[in-house]
């Protein structure tokens, strides 16, 4: 499993239309046209005066994870409209290979 990891900011009047954006289309679209989406998740925090948000995609393979974001995968994969959006964002993306974890939250 490789685990996509992204962040990116909108100033406070921005935040609800980013993270409706984020959630209902940008995610959605992506996992209907790339079966190697295995699950996201949008991640949301006030920050001062502005609001940040973190996108974890997980992808089966690494050409999955080139579906979504192209052959230049390293960079960040950011739509017009979302772009519209931030007042700023990370131009690189982090990649994990996930080792480990509990996917039916049964711990011990």
């Amino acid at each position: 499993m490789i685990v996509r990891v992204w962040r990116g900011w909108t100033e406070e009047s921005d935040a609800d239309e980013y993270e409706s954006f984020a959630t209902e289309t940008v995610f959605p679209d992506a996992g209907a046209e790339i079966p190697g989406l295995a699950d996201w998740e949008v991640l949301r925090r006030e920050d001062g005066s502005r609001v940040e948000f973190v996108t974890v995609a997980r992808f089966e393979s690494w050409a999955a994870v080139e579906a979504f974001a192209g052959p230049d995968y390293e960079q960040a994969h950011v739509p017009d409209r979302a772009e519209e959006l931030l007042a700023d964002y990370e131009e690189a993306v982090r990649h994990y290979e996930s080792r480990g974890g509990s996917r039916d939250g049964a711990f011990g």
